[in-house]
């Protein structure tokens, strides 16, 4: 029993004998990590490991005590936190003692090093050893990069666990480390080293008096002068090294004496890339320098930036110079003096104002605007910066805008104007008299209003710009300067010479209606109520159309305004009142003018979802009066009403529908829960009762056997509850749903029957799962079922099949799988199929009406990718096996598809669909076309390698097709043959003289559109292989 247990004891180490054996003396790599899993398994510990070594750490041979050391090492970094305190008390001593060792036997010690300052075990005063071994013992820099690099990290690895012992070092630390990174060249090294020099200095380790040989064993590397090799495996990149050395340069002011000349002196270089590095490092350096740091180099620092901003013509490095100012002002204005310390900031700020002022004054006005940049670039920094330059220049601007007569003079120096004021946003004083504008107050209005009325529209468009900006600080325009601005901008809103002044003005308007409320209801809303009026009576007696666009522009300007709730309470009523008016008869009014008010109540609806006091107050207003008014309209008259007819009209109730769609998204669910307890029982049971004027002579059924004109309604249902919250219960729900799938097939309205369909499919997305989802499903399908069998309303069963399928992909449900294959299945049928592949862009695209994530559908992420995924080949299959008659449909169907799928997706399917989308340029179908090369115009630019296999196809399909009796299908022909130029060179070139001489035809094009692409075709055409192309 003792010989067998004996037996059992050696087998074991006889095993790791061997191991061992075959290691150092085999040459073979697989026993290191043989013997870490047994190590880690408890088949061996680490002491039976050294002992099975014995003969290998002792070995003569510098090689076989290396691969001894190695195969130690090895283990010791996959089982290091095995080890016990007294192990690694050891092993600690055998490294160091290895440091002395044989240079071919340094590599190993270190990587064993490495593993056990990765030890939790290890006792305190052992990591101070170890580096005071390694920095008498190792010179690093005679290494190999990845030795340098294992150095580098056991000295992260104890910086990390081992703080206060390394502290304990003092600046012994801090000198050995630079003696360790002396010399460096390894970007991979780099790396490591620049952030340990940043922790020495973040974390308070002492530098004692190797301050500067510290900074400069970093610097030497400044700037960064850096260049990848190609397909670099470690992708360091040239900007990490220059953050990395830009973190350490500024994280000390202690580096300042050093630095900054350095900085200066590279500023002031002819290297483009030194001077936009130095500037960006000035800039870090003065989020932690102080006055100390800065006093004696402020003049240099001045003299280099400013000489970079009036010489420069590089835009990075002025952009840089300006941002390295605006810093250094900073960083002057939050130092705290003392009583008896010189005002840097004041002497700083006089010296940028004496060099710059005289500029602004020049007759030629060469350097006004690197000057004003300097200026503002200072004055932006901090209020006090701001008041002194503002108090200085302000007064020289404005007597410079007084001596200029010509308007683009005045032009230039308001701009600049405008941008000191911009500054003055920045800042809040509590006390109005320290407010440095009000002293300018009177001049600045003025001038602005003087700007107002200059005949320049771009002067026009600078002052009210100007204007806003004014308005914006607090307290400065009194009542007086307000009514005056309400009236320039009322003038400016009608302006027929130029579109741009009077838009301005009405932003200008939007923006200043938020602040001062009251004035604009005082002064301006009543002269566009009159306005409005006029309006009417021009309407009224059919006057020429620039009275008309007047009052466009009135309706846009009572919109505009309406940006503060007290407004919205006297512009909605005026636009409601107004559009009441046209339905009584009082004046003309088109299909435009009704959808210029419909426009102008969106816009105002628009406004309104900022706040909910506001949006409710539009919505119980607007959306009442809206029903009301099409009510009316849809009962049947004895006398003929021209207006009635309009609000009837597709395009007057697509307007509508947009309004109260608007109206309805932002309500909140308490709210929204109030207004649908009216809306759907008017639509379901004829209840009137909450519309304003609600007699009307005969009963509102849109859904019993009545008029078409109360069916066309329905739009104006599928606008409000398509648009409310998911969680918003709607009353009558079941009774509403079979509505509606009942008037989705009803033939003899057929804008009725979609807009049914449509309401239906909005409501069925936003349905929880469960069983009334799966009833009001199985009540559609039978619906479409019996509809797509011959009989009188198939096209109406296709549209509610293809609503129904929409809802259903957008919220991933599973039965749109089944429903997208019955659709795939009319695109053999003759009389739907055209519809049916038509039907694939409506799946694909999004809507402005319903099913949009605005209006609260469940639209899940990437459901066009799925869709592709799931259908594409089945309708790649279903091609290849259809008869010649209908394989139009399905080049259709896939063209929509793809035209509307994410490139990214696209790219790597090219290969295999690329021959359908040439097939389906050979189709007549001008659809199919534009699709097809709206696809292919971004994958030429994106694929070229891919698309460069078939350019002979190519460029004899978009010729031919620059040809087609469609302008669109021409111009994205022509933009194609365009993009095709950036196909590999070589390719093209045997094409070159046939598409040359082939763009000629449509360079006499009877369309401008047309010619204006074949120009630019042609000409990179004709730009091809020459040098510099």
């Amino acid at each position: 029993m003792a010989a067998a247990a004996a037996l059992e004891a050696v087998a074991p180490t006889g095993a790791l004998w061997g191991l061992v054996q075959d290691f150092v003396m085999g040459q073979q790599e697989g026993p290191a990590d043989q013997v870490a899993a047994d190590v880690k398994s408890g088949s061996y510990t680490v002491l039976q490991v050294v002992e099975a070594l014995g003969s290998s750490l002792e070995n003569p041979e510098p090689r076989t005590r290396a691969r001894g050391i190695q195969l130690l090492s090895q283990v010791l970094l996959q089982c290091h936190s095995l080890l016990l305190e007294k192990e690694v008390v050891h092993l600690i001593l055998f490294y160091e003692n290895r440091l002395k060792d044989h240079h071919f036997v340094i590599p190993s010690v270190l990587q064993g090093l490495r593993a056990l300052s990765l030890c939790v075990a290890l006792p305190p005063g052992l990591a101070v050893s170890v580096l005071k071994a390694i920095f008498q013992e190792v010179h690093v820099q005679s290494l190999p990069q990845v030795d340098r690099h294992t150095v580098y990290s056991i000295i992260t690895n104890f910086m990390r666990t081992r703080e206060e012992e390394l502290k304990g070092l003092g600046a012994d630390f801090t000198f050995g480390f630079i003696q360790v990174m002396d010399g460096e060249k390894d970007p991979r090294n780099l790396l490591v080293a620049f952030r340990i020099v940043h922790d020495l200095i973040s974390r308070d380790y002492s530098l004692g008096p190797f301050v500067e040989e510290l900074f400069e064993v970093t610097s030497c590397y400044f700037p960064i002068d850096f260049t990848p090799p190609p397909n670099d495996p470690h992708g360091i990149q040239r900007e990490d090294l220059i953050l990395s050395l830009r973190a350490v340069l500024a994280s000390t002011p202690r580096f300042a004496e050093f630095l900054l000349p350095l900085l200066i002196e590279k500023v002031d270089s002819e290297i483009l890339s030194a001077k936009l590095d130095s500037l960006q490092t000035l800039n870090a350096c003065c989020a932690v320098y102080g006055q100390k740091e800065l006093k004696d180099f402020l003049p240099s620092l001045w003299a280099s930036i400013r000489r970079e901003v009036f010489q420069t013509a590089s835009e990075r490095v002025e952009a840089d110079g300006l941002a390295a100012l605006h810093s250094l002002t900073a960083c002057l204005s939050r130092s705290v003096l003392r009583a008896d310390a010189e005002d840097l900031l004041d002497s700083f700020l006089s010296n940028i104002l004496q060099d710059c002022r005289h500029h602004l004054c020049e007759p030629d006005m060469k350097l006004v605007w690197p000057s004003a940049k300097l200026l503002q670039a200072a004055a932006g920094a901090s209020a006090r910066a701001c008041d002194h330059i503002t108090s200085n220049v302000l007064p020289l601007l404005l007597e410079q805008f007084h001596k200029h007569s010509q308007s683009n003079q005045r032009r230039t120096i308001l701009e600049m104007i405008l941008g000191f004021l911009k500054l003055h946003q920045k800042w809040s004083y509590e006390d109005k008299d320290e407010r440095p504008l009000n002293g300018f107050k009177d001049q600045l209005c003025s001038l602005v209003f003087m700007a107002l009325t200059d005949p320049s529209a771009q002067l026009q468009l600078v002052g009210i710009r100007t204007l806003t900006v004014l308005g914006a600080q607090p307290d400065l325009l009194s009542s007086g300067d307000l009514e005056l601005a309400v009236g320039h901008l009322y003038r400016l809103s009608f302006l027929e010479e130029d579109s741009q002044s009077w838009v301005a003005a009405l932003e200008a308007s939007g923006a200043l209606a938020t602040l001062y409320p009251v004035a604009f209801s005082s002064h301006l809303v009543p002269k566009l109520a009159e306005e409005l009026g006029r309006g009417e009576l021009d309407l009224a007696r059919g006057d020429e159309p620039a009275k008309c666009s007047r009052h466009l522009r009135c309706l846009q300007a009572l919109s505009a305004i309406s940006t503060h709730p007290s407004i919205v309470k006297e512009t909605l009523p005026l636009l409601l009142q107004h559009l009441c008016q046209m339905n009584k008869g009082y004046m003309v009014a088109g299909t435009s003018e009704v959808i210029a008010v419909c426009q102008s109540l969106q816009r105002v609806a628009e406004k309104c979802q900022q706040d909910l006091e506001s949006c409710w107050y539009f919505h119980q207003t607007a959306v009442p009066c809206l029903l009301a008014l099409a009510v009316q309209a849809s009962m049947p008259e004895k006398e003929h009403s021209v207006l009635r007819k309009v609000l009837l009209e597709d395009e007057v109730l697509a307007a509508m529908v947009s309004v109260i769609g608007t109206a309805t998204t932002h309500l909140s669910p308490d709210l929204a829960a109030q207004s649908v307890a009216h809306i759907v029982p008017l639509f379901l049971d004829g209840n009137v009762s909450f519309l304003p004027e609600n007699s009307f002579p005969c009963r509102f059924q849109p859904f019993q056997d009545g008029c078409s004109g109360q069916r066309r309604l329905v739009a104006l249902l599928m606008a409000f509850v398509c648009s409310l919250p998911r969680n918003v219960e709607i009353p009558q729900l079941n009774q509403l749903m079979r509505e509606l799938v009942e008037l989705s097939c009803c033939p003899s309205c057929p804008s009725s029957s979609t807009a049914a369909a449509k309401c239906f499919a909005g409501l069925l997305n936003k349905l929880p799962a469960g069983q009334q989802l799966d009833e009001f499903l199985q009540l559609a399908v039978d619906k479409v079922e019996a509809g797509l069998s011959p009989g009188p309303y198939r096209s109406q069963a296709f549209t509610l099949l293809l609503w129904v399928t929409k809802a259903l992909v957008l919220r991933y449900h599973p039965l749109s799988s089944c429903l997208t294959d019955r659709l795939m299945g009319l695109l053999g049928d003759p009389e739907l199929g055209p519809a049916a592949a038509d039907g694939f862009s409506l799946l694909m695209s999004d809507c402005t009406d319903v099913l949009t994530r605005a209006g609260h559908a469940e639209v899940r992420i990437m459901f066009r990718q799925r869709f592709f995924t799931d259908n594409v080949p089945a309708l790649v299959q279903g091609f290849h096996a259809a008869s010649q008659d209908v394989k139009p449909n399905y080049l259709k169907g896939l063209s929509h598809v793809l035209n509307r799928l994410p490139k990214p997706v696209l790219l790597p399917e090219l290969p295999t669909l690329l021959s359908l989308l040439l097939e389906a340029l050979s189709c007549s179908d001008c659809v199919v076309q534009l699709s097809t090369l709206s696809c292919l115009q971004p994958l030429l630019l994106e694929a070229p390698q891919v698309m460069s296999l078939h350019v002979d196809t190519l460029v004899t399909k978009f010729l031919n097709l620059s040809s087609s009796p469609s302008m669109a299908v021409r111009i994205a022909a022509l933009q194609c043959m365009h993009a095709l130029t950036r196909l590999p060179t070589p390719v093209l070139l045997p094409y070159k003289p046939q598409v040359i001489r082939a763009l000629a035809k449509p360079l006499d094009d009877k369309k401008r559109l047309v010619r204006k692409e074949a120009v630019s075709a042609r000409g990179e055409w004709f730009l091809l292989g020459s040098p510099g192309s």
